[in-house]
């Protein structure tokens, strides 16, 4: 499973600069700001995502969909809990995976296993059969909140 350690931070920086979002790495076995499951799983609090070297990838890339796709008005009050409902659940599902191949060393396909191992679920057993014939409504909603563009792009906007 890749971490936070294993990839150059200034990738990840890069990455939520472009949607001026903010990344914090915390100490080692610090309790992580803002995070849900706990352990070495991100967190959120308003625009920053909270993580630690040995947070994983997939959590980091979760965690930051979530900021992208919720209202501005969520976003302005988030500590922790990112709430939403199932589809918005999904698109931020679709959308970490489209942002893996945004981060250099990491790309989908690996996202996609590193998903299946910590046990993401989905109807068709694995997140590669979901994404690819199962995740039109999730990219829709992405498409449709100008999130993604109609070539399946990230545009770097958050959601208003």
């Amino acid at each position: 499973m890749l971490r936070v350690a294993d990839i150059e931070q200034h990738s990840i920086e890069a990455l939520l600069g472009q949607y001026r979002l903010r990344l914090v790495v915390e100490k080692d076995r610090a309790e992580i700001t803002g995070s849900f499951w706990g352990d070495s799983e991100a967190g959120i609090v308003g625009t920053t995502v909270f993580v630690r070297r040995d947070t994983p990838i997939h959590s980091l890339l979760h965690e930051t969909g979530h900021l992208i796709c919720m209202t501005a008005e969520r976003r302005a009050g988030l500590d922790r809990d990112a709430g939403g409902d199932d589809l918005e659940e999904a698109a931020v599902c679709y959308l970490q995976v489209i942002l893996a191949d945004e981060l250099d060393g990491v790309g989908r396909q690996r996202l996609m296993l590193d998903m299946d191992s910590w046990g993401y679920s989905f109807r068709l057993g694995n997140t590669r059969d979901w994404f690819d014939t199962d995740a039109d409504d999730a990219q829709e909603f992405l498409k449709n909140h100008g999130l993604l563009n109609a070539a399946g792009l990230p545009t770097f906007k958050l959601r208003q």
